[in-house]
């Protein structure tokens, strides 16, 4: 299913869905961030995804982060909140997103970056080298926040 994702845009359709999402900022010992390049968009991003009935969000970022990367993490904290109402995301489908996304830190357990049906690319990479990265401008921002320390984020 392909999407395309709106940010400030008043050209965007309008939502038809709030769907309650995590996704988890994992943090290795070199202090490289786990990032997923998304097949949808080839944009990389932090994994997660739409929370399923029965999970908590902290299990749902986890469980995201191993479907989506091949790494199992564990929740070490919480980035924050991200709400924003003109951040839209189309499906093909006809679904149309408005954002809402927990966005937890953690730290790698076990695994390896691994690609699947959803990113054609895993890998972990140091703060210096994210600006040379195709990364939506939303992902840019809780990676940022969480770069310089301004968490929890509840907007």
């Amino acid at each position: 299913m392909g999407r395309t994702e709106y940010l400030n845009d008043p050209t965007a359709p309008k939502a038809n869905t709030l769907i309650p999402a995590s996704n988890l900022l994992v943090v290795n010992d070199e202090g490289e961030i786990l990032l997923q390049r998304r097949r949808d968009t080839g944009q990389w991003a932090l994994p997660g995804g739409a929370q399923d009935i029965g999970e908590t969000a902290g299990q749902c970022a986890v469980r995201e982060c191993q479907e989506e990367t091949g790494i199992l993490a564990e929740l070490t904290g919480f980035l924050g909140v991200y709400t924003n109402p003109n951040h839209i995301v189309a499906y093909t489908d006809g679904e149309i997103r408005q954002q809402y996304e927990n966005t937890y830190i953690g730290r790698p357990l076990n695994g390896q970056p691994t690609v699947n049906d959803e990113a054609d690319g895993v890998r972990w990479v140091a703060p210096a080298d994210l600006d040379a990265l195709d990364i939506h401008l939303s992902m840019r921002q809780q990676i940022g926040d969480y770069l310089t320390g301004t968490y929890p984020y509840l907007g």
